[in-house]
């Protein structure tokens, strides 16, 4: 089964060392990167990708208020949040706002791959329906 991600932080380095990480993946298809909250809205509602990796601090539209416009499409994707601003109230967000997870972007090899192997396995159901 292929998940197919799109791609929203605003920091190149990042994006490109996350696109590397997850090509190891062979069930992973990385549809289109963004790089901010307007970007990824548009880009969400036209690829309707399984899997939104945000960041949460971006000009324009933080990944907060995307990660909340997202949840009222028709398809709304499975949100995990990828930052390195780890605080209280960041964590808070993700069940407010539908979020399947926050992952600290220095642990995303240990947390995000093991993430997104289980949604390999069962994209319609799992942990999104818990939170």
């Amino acid at each position: 089964m292929t998940v197919r991600i799109l791609l929203v932080d605003d920091n190149a380095t990042f994006l490109a060392t996350i696109r590397k990480c997850l090509s190891f993946l062979p069930e992973v298809v990385i549809v289109d990167e963004a790089h901010n909250g307007h970007e990824a809205l548009a880009k969400a509602a036209q690829l309707q990708p399984d899997l939104v990796l945000m960041d949460i601090v971006m000009p324009e539209m933080s990944g907060l208020e995307a990660a909340r416009v997202m949840q009222q499409l028709a398809h709304p994707p499975r949100i995990v949040f990828l930052s390195m601003h780890d605080n209280e109230s960041y964590r808070a967000a993700v069940p407010e706002l539908g979020v399947l997870a926050f992952v600290n972007k220095a642990d995303f090899v240990t947390e995000l791959l093991p993430l997104i192997s289980s949604l390999k396995k069962s994209p319609t159901e799992g942990p999104r329906d818990e939170t």
